[in-house]
């Protein structure tokens, strides 16, 4: 599988750098992995978004999902769309609350909020711990310590797997979500400081703890906050992980 860096900018955007979003592709099949600011535009660099075959979002802070509401007006409202959005409407995979929580974005006011249902573009189905075929990609989500309901994600197609730690603090579900994979995309959106707030975020540090204790093959390190060292936080995941890696906005892997 294929995973294309749309955004890492963590918390909010950075300039010229989108929020969160990542494009898998295997088997012809794309799949989109959050939705943050910017994303959307930085999407239709690579794919038209049409061609997107399912959306996975590991919680609804909007640095992961804020541009959903510029896909639900390409779906609803495109001119010429190449399908009937209605009649093939896209898999989101997402927190139970996901489709009050994304119409309640969309909607400008609550006369229109009364009668928004984005179930007529889109297929929400709430994310589980029950491992799920999404076209070519078995997923696999991991509740993790975030202010508000939040997944890790495994992904494996092919033998190989991908972990993602979505946004957490250090809790004992990463162990497993992230044991033995072959590459292990995680936050760290700041460096590591005995006052940093529990069950937020992860710093450079833990992120490397986590993938050597684990036994990882390779370890990106995404989420980094406009207002954070990225030099800083990379070294420190260096000093206990070597090899490490900062992503960037376009760049591509093969997992």
């Amino acid at each position: 599988m294929r995973l294309t860096i749309l955004g890492c900018s963590g918390s909010v955007p950075g300039p010229g750098q989108p929020a969160s979003g990542y494009l898998l592709e295997a088997d012809g099949f794309l799949l989109g992995l959050e939705f943050g600011n910017g994303v959307f535009a930085e999407l239709q660099k690579w794919c038209d978004p049409f061609d997107l075959d399912a959306l996975v979002l590991s919680h609804l802070h909007p640095d992961h999902c804020a541009d959903f509401s510029a896909l639900t007006v390409l779906r609803r409202y495109h001119p010429a769309p190449p399908h009937d959005t209605t009649a093939r409407r896209l898999p989101v995979h997402g927190p139970a609350n996901a489709p009050v929580r994304l119409a309640m974005a969309y909607a400008p006011n609550e006369a229109e909020l009364a009668e928004t249902d984005l179930s007529d573009v889109y297929e929400f189905h709430a994310l589980s711990a029950e491992p799920v075929k999404i076209g070519p990609f078995e997923v696999t989500a991991v509740p993790v310590d975030h202010p508000t309901e939040a997944f890790g994600l495994r992904v494996r197609h092919a033998g190989r797997t991908l972990a993602y730690t979505g946004d957490t603090g250090p809790c004992d579900t990463l162990a497993d979500l992230v044991r033995d994979v072959d590459v292990l995309l995680a936050e760290a959106s700041w460096t590591d400081a005995a006052d940093r707030p529990p069950g937020v975020h992860l710093s450079g540090k833990q992120a490397g703890e986590l993938a050597r204790d684990a036994g990882v093959a390779r370890l990106l390190i995404t989420h980094v906050a406009p207002w954070s060292d990225s030099d800083a936080i990379l070294a420190e995941a260096r000093a206990v992980f070597p090899g490490a890696t900062l992503v960037e906005r376009g760049a591509v892997y093969d997992i």
